[in-house]
Parts: C-alpha cells; sequence; structure tokens
C-alpha cells in the first residue's frame, strides 16, 4: 500500500473555512466531553433513585424499577437513541413534536442524546447501586430504626455512604463506557470527536492520522478518569472493609 504520512494535516486550514484541522477535532472532544459529564452526573441520580427503589419494601415500586432498568438495559443504546430522535416526537402531541422539530438542529441532536445516553446508563448505575445496598449487612440497617430513623434516613446516613464507597470501582467503568458511547451521536449528526474525526479524514484524505489522533485522544482521557478515580476510590475506602 502506497501511502503517503502528512501530520501537518492538523494544522492546514478546514476546506469548510471553519478553522484549521485541530480545531475541528477540539470542537469534536468538547461536544464528547459535555455529552460525557452530563450524562453520567444526571444517569448516577437516576440510577441511585432506580437502585434505591429496587431494594424497598414496596412491591410495586420495586417492580416499575426493575421494568425500567431492564427496558433499557437489555436494547441496544443505538435503537433507543433511534427511538428517541425519530419516533417520540410523532409520538407527542403535535405542538410539542413540531417545537422539537424546530428546534436549533445542533442542540436537538445534543438533548436528544444527552436523554438517550442518561437514561441508558442509569439502568446500568441502579443495578450497581442495588448490588452496593445489599451488600451492606442488614443488621446495620435494622440498628439504625431500632435507633429512631426513618428509612429515608438510614438509606441517606447509613446505607448509601457505604453503597457509594463499594460500587466506585464498577461506576468507575461505567462512565468510561459513557465517554465511548457517546460517539453514537454521529449516527444523527451531531459532530463530536468521532464525527469530525471522520470529517476530517474525508476532507484532508488523510484517513490514518485522523483515526490516530483520535484514538490518543480517547486514550488519554480515559486514562485521566481511571486515575481520577482511583484517587477516589483510595480516599473513600472504608479501613478494614472494602479493598483494605
Amino acid at each position: 500500500m502506497n501511502y503517503s504520512w502528512d501530520w501537518l494535516v492538523f494544522f492546514r486550514p478546514s476546506v469548510t473555512g471553519e478553522g484549521y484541522y485541530w480545531q475541528m477535532i477540539l470542537r469534536g472532544l468538547g461536544w464528547t466531553v459535555a455529552l460525557s459529564l452530563l450524562s453520567w452526573a444526571m444517569a448516577l441520580g437516576i440510577g441511585t433513585a432506580a437502585g434505591v427503589a429496587r431494594t424497598l419494601p414496596q412491591r410495586g415500586v420495586r417492580w416499575a424499577a426493575a421494568a425500567y432498568v431492564h427496558c433499557f438495559r437489555n436494547t441496544p443504546l443505538l435503537v433507543q437513541l433511534f427511538i428517541w430522535y425519530f419516533v417520540v416526537p410523532e409520538l407527542l402531541p403535535t405542538r410539542w413534536g413540531d417545537a422539537i422539530k424546530q428546534m436549533n438542529p445542533v442542540w436537538n441532536q445534543f438533548l436528544t442524546v444527552l436523554v438517550a445516553l442518561t437514561l441508558y446508563t442509569a439502568a446500568k448505575a441502579a443495578e450497581q447501586v442495588r448490588a452496593g445496598i445489599e451488600s451492606v449487612p442488614p443488621s446495620q440497617v435494622q440498628a439504625a430504626m431500632a435507633l429512631g430513623l426513618s428509612r429515608a434516613g438510614v438509606y441517606r446516613d447509613v446505607v448509601l455512604p457505604q453503597a457509594f464507597r463499594i460500587v466506585i470501582p464498577p461506576l468507575t467503568s461505567d462512565f468510561l463506557n459513557v465517554f465511548k458511547n457517546s460517539a453514537v451521536a454521529l449516527t444523527i449528526g451531531l459532530m463530536e470527536l468521532t464525527g469530525q474525526t471522520r470529517q476530517l479524514s474525508e476532507f484532508s484524505s488523510q484517513p490514518f492520522e485522523a483515526f490516530v489522533a483520535a484514538t490518543l485522544i480517547y486514550m488519554l482521557v480515559t486514562y485521566v478518569v481511571i486515575a481520577l478515580m482511583r484517587w477516589v476510590e483510595t480516599r473513600s475506602r472504608i479501613p478494614g472493609y472494602v479493598g483494605a
């Protein structure tokens, strides 16, 4: 194969007139990071609520949470994204659906991916939180309730602080998956990191340089996340209980 490598391609003006190619990559990275951080923060809150709901004594609440988890966890993210983008606006009342369709296309795509990623990731986080809650000895819950704490107080002050310390490692893995799964945004037109990389490849005819650069960026961000979460895990570890 006769291929001419050219690493200076990133410092050439884009054919679209929107700056240099390296600026395209940075814009894509910005969308990817924004999607990942926002969706993970929202997914952690929703996943915590669903995980708690799955351990409550009320059967109806447990079944509703289980239905949500199984629905979103056991269907492909890409299918969910297409449903949110193409199907949901058609099912909503006409006024609402038209308002969504008339939004700025970029923000429409961003919000759609944000919703899809959040609900998909929250279903996975819910199972991690549920496992962490169930690993807390029942005797602690019984003792806390005997002291007069309400069930909400037991979860807030006794169960969840321990559960989160236990599930930090798997939650780290879920966050990395969010960062990588954000690439599905390309399928509905949002130019995140992978989308901008593909455009750079097509515009410059230098695909190897473009995708090598994107791979290195993904690896670098992944390493930063792992290092940060390991620091959090070390700081929050319970001596003699988890990982000691």
